[in-house]
């Protein structure tokens, strides 16, 4: 395409040069050649035709000195197509159809052509071969500006060709460092504007892998929250009824036992000694301060303290110190740096975690070394706990443990991860939390 251009920019460069340099020669040499040929004629609006003494001058200055070598043919033209006058005496006095170009030159324009022979009488001039420059020089009437006759000769240019070709040289070698030049800068623009699209598609498909992570991330969060609801559902009714099991063989058959003492015959005979009377109420008033007890230790177990302003801090030593209060034995505390926000859901979670972890170390693990662990690790907080206990199988305990199940459950609901291992040294739970899900959730 740009070669196409080239070529066509060429082509029309090249002519408008051709025409200027063509109609500048013809116009300097039709002046030399006028200011010769002039005085010779006579006054062209009385006189039609040429007589023998102005067509021997004409001979003989067209025939010597520079004119002569200049010239290769000359004729004059009168407006009806008659040649007065011709250097070629066979159409002297003949009558032609006026070419367009002397019908311009009539008008008053010189016209001026290069190796263009074309009209009938221009055999001689296509015969020789020689590069010519053809001229049509209209001849005025000094006075009055009329065009009286047309003189039409032919030089022989040489000197004009080498001219001409160089200008066509110079104007190609123009239009080609032009195009060549055009061409750089258009291909460095497209080679930039190409690297520019390749970053942004980079970018772009950046961008897509990022959002499509993020998607995929999102779809397995929106799958493990599904699924922890789920199972939160499920865990929810088996803590229903562990509280009614608890309650059920706990304090129900405490205060069951209290019900039956109080139809013993030692309170309904009257006749009863009154210490067997004393023992069966001291009975009966300690199978109900047990019953009163175990239900408290149960309302203890679900209620939460009042934690919803209270710091990751407080909310720690609150769960160790009520554990040590219920249990009676010796837990260790490690904190270390703290986030400056926790969502209410993360306290609940944290709170819980704890509090279930060191139930199961007393339970499970006699009390021995237990230990709460506190760590910021970047943007995430872990929180450990530990017994030095004889360990268990973590293989052996089954999807349905109430108290496991459940931390897995509510700390993954946040995002966050679990972890259980056990050996004969001990067991160790921990969890971990982002601090970016825990502040927003």
């Amino acid at each position: 395409m740009s070669l196409v251009a080239m070529v066509l920019v060429g082509a029309f460069v090249s002519s408008l040069i051709e025409d200027a340099v063509t109609r500048n020669s013809g116009a300097s040499t039709a002046l030399y050649v006028d200011s010769v040929i002039a005085p010779l004629l006579p006054d062209m609006l009385t006189a039609q035709e040429l007589d023998d003494t102005v067509s021997r001058a004409l001979d003989e200055t067209l025939e010597q000195g520079a004119l002569g070598n200049r010239l290769m043919s000359f004729r004059l033209w009168r407006a009806d197509g008659t040649v007065l006058y011709s250097n070629d005496k066979s159409i002297q006095g003949k009558r032609f159809e006026l070419s367009d170009d002397l019908k311009t030159a009539f008008s008053g324009k010189m016209v001026a052509q290069f190796n263009r022979l074309e009209d009938r009488e221009d055999e001689a001039e296509l015969a020789s071969g020689k590069p010519l420059l053809e001229i049509y020089n209209p001849v005025l009437q000094p006075w009055s500006g009329q065009v009286v006759a047309v003189s039409e000769f032919y030089e022989i240019a040489n000197d004009f060709q080498r001219s001409l070709n160089q200008a066509r040289l110079h104007s190609w070698m123009a239009v080609a460092a032009f195009t060549l030049a055009f061409f750089i800068v258009l291909s460095a623009l497209i080679l930039r504007g190409s690297r520019t699209i390749e970053e942004q598609r980079r970018a772009l498909r950046r961008r897509v892998d990022e959002l499509s992570a993020l998607l995929s991330q999102n779809q397995t969060l929106r799958a493990r929250v599904h699924r922890a609801s789920q199972r939160a559902t499920a865990l929810n009714e088996s803590h229903l009824r562990r509280i009614g099991a608890d309650l059920h063989d706990g304090p129900a058959q405490l205060v069951a036992f209290a019900s039956l003492r109080l139809d013993s015959n030692a309170l309904v005979d009257p006749a009863a000694p009154a210490s067997l009377r004393e023992r069966e109420i001291a009975a009966i008033k300690a199978s109900l301060d047990e019953a009163m007890n175990e239900i408290r230790t149960i309302c203890n177990g679900l209620v939460l303290p009042q934690i919803e302003a209270a710091s990751l801090a407080e909310i720690l030593e609150r769960s160790v110190r009520a554990h040590e209060q219920r249990t009676g034995s010796r837990v260790h505390l490690s904190m270390a740096d703290m986030p400056e926000h926790l969502s209410p859901s993360a306290k609940i979670c944290i709170y819980r975690f704890v509090q279930e972890g060191l139930n199961n170390s007393y339970r499970h693990g006699g009390g021995v070394e237990q230990r709460v662990v506190q760590r910021l690790e970047g943007d995430r907080i872990s929180i450990e706990v530990s017994d030095g206990g004889s360990g268990f199988d973590p293989h052996a305990v089954g999807p349905t443990s109430l108290g496991l199940a459940g931390l897995r459950e509510r700390i993954e609901s946040l995002g966050g991860t679990f972890q259980l291992q056990s050996s004969t040294q001990g067991t160790l739970v921990s969890m971990s939390l982002s601090s970016e899900e825990i502040q927003q959730t």
